[in-house]
């Protein structure tokens, strides 16, 4: 699978292994299943749309090397090498890198020849902090954190270090139409057991009422049913799974009969992560990406509306799962401070050039609550919606949510749903699984 936007949100906010979020690779899919000190002085002047704080200057003589995924919206290339060639204080080299990136820049980091900057998704994984390859940043995002969206700070802040400046944010989200709501006598939902009854309320023989995918929306919407319940996924130590109460028990069976009554359309003509089957009228409410919402909105104009999704049971909450890339510094680069002048100049400081990135290729949402008015796609409307739910209500799995913790939780999900499994028998080994891992993980 080639990591982009989108697979970086299937990855890091949706639920299972086989879980996919989107980002805005080729604006289709996401993933399916998520050096010495410098000299010589800084500017005198901040440029235009910026921000200040204190780092370290790059001396002019020093070249950095910049390494990007390759994103499937025209324009993102030449934009970061017009950014990178803006830069005064050194030389700016970008190396953007088609394939398996993640795989690529694994193998790069554990060579001589490091990047000096280079994005990752959610800021950074356990595997590349616990392996020191990462420059912690606090020292130039401290000043200035609060200006980011909480729910991105929170994702890429591991023991109080952060190890990635964010750049900016794509989102789930469901997707509705305010004219067939109305037609039906119908407000817009706001918990599940509303969205049910909407849903039943406006299908008709030929327009389903739900779509979260071919699967029943059983992969893209598994860990929202910890999260729209009122749970985290681990407890703030990291040595427990922590929603294994009959609030998350009864949200899935609540699914499970929403599922199970016709009121998911479970086959459909694209995928969740693609606006087809909204666009085509196939179902009244669909999960799906922001990076839709050009043509969603395309096809029926003002008449969109979007959701997180609902809280389920009594203590639920709405959510929103979240993807964002992070701009990373080499621990064992060559320029680390110069690196770091770097990351500050363009992702802290340069607030046009961060709204250029989320608003000029695709549909994203500024890292920066303050940006998002500046964001012409996010001005109004539903784009105004979405970038408030992923302020307001965004979640993403936890830095410590493994691969066998994903594939475990998908698993039982899939059978308590597909196949009628008892909930609190299909988990009744996971409390043991996640302190196991866990601790395995800590260690």
């Amino acid at each position: 699978m080639k990591l982009n936007r989108r697979t970086l949100l299937i990855g890091g906010g949706s639920l299972a292994a086989a879980a996919t979020l989107a980002a805005c690779g080729n604006n289709n899919p996401l993933q399916e299943t998520p050096a010495p000190s410098p000299t010589g002085a800084a500017p005198e002047t901040t440029p235009a749309g910026s921000t200040e704080t204190t780092a370290a200057p790059a001396p002019a003589d020093v070249t950095l090397s910049q390494w990007y995924h390759e994103y499937g919206e025209a324009g993102v290339k030449e934009a970061v090498e017009r950014y990178a060639a803006e830069y005064p204080d050194a030389k700016v080299e970008v190396k953007w890198t088609p394939g398996d990136y993640g795989q690529i820049l694994a193998a790069q980091l554990l060579t001589a020849d490091v990047p000096d900057v280079f994005e990752v998704e959610q800021g950074g994984s356990l595997d590349m902090i616990r392996s020191g390859q990462l420059e912690p940043l606090n020292d130039i995002i401290d000043p200035v954190k609060d200006q980011f969206n909480p729910s991105v700070i929170k994702r890429f802040t591991f023991e109080d270090k952060i190890y990635g400046i964010p750049q900016t944010i794509d989102m789930q989200l469901l997707y509705y139409r305010p004219s067939l709501l109305k037609a039906a006598g119908v407000e817009p939902p706001t918990n599940f057991e509303e969205l049910v009854a909407a849903a039943n309320a406006v299908k008709t023989a030929d327009m389903g009422g739900f779509f979260a995918g071919n699967d029943g929306g059983v992969g893209v919407l598994g860990t929202m049913f910890i999260w729209a319940s009122g749970h985290e996924q681990l407890n703030e130590e990291r040595t427990e799974a922590t929603f294994l109460t009959d609030d998350f028990y009864n949200a899935l069976i609540a699914y499970r009969d929403f599922y199970a009554s016709g009121g998911v359309l479970q086959a459909a003509s694209g995928e969740w992560y693609a606006p087809d089957a909204f666009v085509n009228e196939e179902a009244a409410f669909q999960w799906g990406g922001l990076w839709s919402l050009p043509q969603i909105k395309e096809a029926f104009g003002d008449d969109v509306g979007v959701l997180p999704f609902p809280a389920i049971g009594p203590k639920g909450r709405p959510a929103v799962p979240f993807g964002a890339f992070g701009s990373c510094v080499a621990a064992k680069g060559k320029n680390v401070d110069a690196a770091k002048a770097f990351v500050k100049w363009l992702w802290i400081d340069q607030e046009d050039k961060q709204v250029d990135f989320s608003d000029a290729y695709g549909t994203h949402v500024p890292a920066k609550p303050a940006l998002v008015p500046q964001a012409t796609k996010l001005a109004e409307g539903a784009g105004a919606d979405a970038a408030k739910y992923v302020a307001e209500n965004g979640f993403t799995n936890d830095i410590m949510w493994s691969g066998a913790l994903g594939e475990a939780f998908g698993a039982a999900v899939s059978n308590v749903i597909k196949n009628g499994a008892d909930p609190k028998a299909e988990f009744s080994g996971f409390a043991e699984l996640a302190a196991a891992e866990l601790a395995k993980l800590k260690g």
